[in-house]
């Protein structure tokens, strides 16, 4: 049939034009360009360090794993049974090795990103055990779900990142999960990605096939994936999190040191001291990952909220969220290391004005903190329970925004903008002059999940609210998602290699110890 008579405008190769430029289009990282908000002084940042190190030496980290408690011996700590008490010198001396900027390679090297310093990249939610879908139906994952949030991430423009299980593939046995999960980010997207650290071995796997994507002797000078090692607040580092952490920093790849905060439950019902305390349990990890590996990467991580003091349960997008942000952004750069934190989190059960406000109010403090790895940046919402497709496309268009606005001031055609205003003259406007023309595309963000029609027009156009618009864009871009061409030689040794480890891994081994 001629593609003029198919019945579809501009035809196939208009089609497969339009796909390209989705293909292409990732921003780069952001690199901020407005000012930080520190509410902290500078004695008050000394003050908090100097807190966290009489934690660290006084009170002392729990290392829940003999290898860690063998390894802090040998360098010199103060090892009580499992409690390791740490001199304020040994801890500066070994977060001094940390590199203050990571650029993380993507199998797209044109989507490689760079994070520290002023420099961010956003990332998407990830473990979340139900999703709502396509329809805003709430229901439980399967791999298809993970693969289709994987290629959302692909041509979200602002998500330099498909991250690893966006939501848990329920249809898939928890023992083996994990290979299919780092397949299908390294399979539906050629952004960077993270790496499984839901045990030692499950993140030796997770580098295995890294190391087959990227060859191990790239990855032993370039970071390639990251992983994330929760602590157990109150001052506690268990060995499932310490062994997947031994094994990205022994080859060499960023570890996100991660305390759990649920402000007011496992940390004083205070900001300041709350912030203390988790200083500490970071250092504590962060000071592991070098004697570990001397230079390895390693990122300052948290997760933040606050705790209802009526019911006890997690809350997103409080002021004191906002000011943990601020003060964790001033530690993390007094010592000079990249940090981590959450983003555009909600606790609504559907993409309502809850979720809406309490991901916004997360998202302009983040911009503001000058947070470096954006976690969480697309589809939290229930507490993290669930990952809404809807909330997913709007959340991405969110942190383009937020990427616009961070960037800065734009000063590149101030002399043309000026020339405009005398050629205009009072009472003219603006729309037709060449200057608008060269610069309509880019002069001001157009969302296009937001109605700012008259209401007469939204009527005519279907009296869509935010949710219809944002899950009329998902199935979109899913049309026009192109799958990133993936050497069929690698493609081959990835999926030898999951076979091999699903024989090897009994499939009933629901509680993911053993392997």
């Amino acid at each position: 049939m001629p593609e003029q008579a198919s019945g579809r405008r501009g035809g196939r190769h208009a089609r497969r034009a339009v796909r390209e430029r989705k293909r292409e289009s990732m921003l780069p990282n952001l690199t901020r360009g407005i000012p930080l908000t520190e509410p902290m002084s500078e004695e008050e940042i000394v003050r908090i360090d100097a807190a966290s190190m009489w934690i660290l030496e006084e009170v002392g980290v729990v290392f829940r794993d003999a290898v860690a408690l063998d390894d802090w011996k040998r360098a010199g700590a103060d090892v009580r049974g499992e409690r390791v008490h740490l001199d304020r010198n040994m801890v500066r001396e070994l977060i001094a090795t940390i590199p203050a900027e990571i650029t993380l390679h993507a199998r797209d090297p044109q989507k490689s990103a760079k994070l520290g310093g002023p420099n961010s990249i956003f990332v998407p939610m990830t473990g979340a055990p139900y999703l709502r879908d396509l329809e805003d139906k709430r229901r439980a994952p399967t791999l298809d779900d993970l693969a289709m949030f994987h290629k959302l991430a692909h041509v979200a423009p602002a998500l330099h990142s498909s991250a690893h299980h966006i939501v848990e593939p329920m249809d898939h046995p928890i023992s083996q999960r994990h290979l299919r999960i780092t397949y299908s980010s390294m399979k539906h997207s050629d952004k960077t990605f993270m790496g499984m650290t839901t045990s030692g071995r499950n993140a030796e796997d997770a580098l295995d096939m890294c190391a087959i994507l990227f060859g191990a002797d790239f990855m032993e000078t370039h970071p390639v994936v990251t992983g994330n090692c929760n602590g157990n607040s109150p001052l506690v580092w268990d060995e499932t999190m310490l062994s997947a952490m031994r094994a990205f920093c022994r080859r060499n790849q960023p570890v996100l040191c991660s305390p759990f905060v649920l402000g007011g439950a496992n940390t004083p019902a205070s900001t300041a001291p709350a912030v203390a305390q988790l200083n500490a349990e970071a250092l504590a990890a962060l000071a592991y990952t070098q004697v570990i590996r001397k230079g390895a990467p390693a990122i300052y991580g948290h997760y933040l909220s606050t705790v209802s003091m009526r019911s006890g349960a997690p809350m997103a997008g409080t002021p004191e969220i906002s000011l943990m942000n601020f003060m964790i952004g001033q530690m993390a750069r007094h010592y000079g290391v990249p940090w981590r934190t959450s983003n555009t989190l909600g606790g609504a059960k559907t993409l309502d004005a809850q979720a809406g406000y309490e991901s916004a109010t997360t998202l302009m403090a983040v911009m503001m903190a000058g947070a470096n790895y954006i976690w969480h940046s697309a589809g939290w919402n229930e507490a993290g329970m669930h990952c809404s497709v809807a909330k997913f496309v709007v959340d991405a268009e969110q942190c383009a925004m937020a990427h616009r606005m961070a960037s800065g001031i734009r000063w590149d055609d101030f002399d043309e903008g000026l020339a405009a205003v005398k050629d205009i003259g009072p009472g003219g406007h603006f729309l037709g002059h060449p200057h608008t023309q060269a610069n309509f595309s880019r002069a001001f963000f157009m969302p296009e999940l937001f109605d700012n029609n008259n209401i007469e027009q939204w009527a005519a156009e279907g009296a869509k609210d935010t949710t219809a618009r944002a899950l009329e864009k998902a199935h979109r871009m899913l049309e026009e998602y192109e799958e990133p061409t993936l050497d069929p030689a690698i493609d081959e040794a990835l999926r030898d290699f999951i076979a091999r480890r699903e024989r090897e891994i009994p499939a009933a081994d629901a509680l993911n110890q053993e392997y």
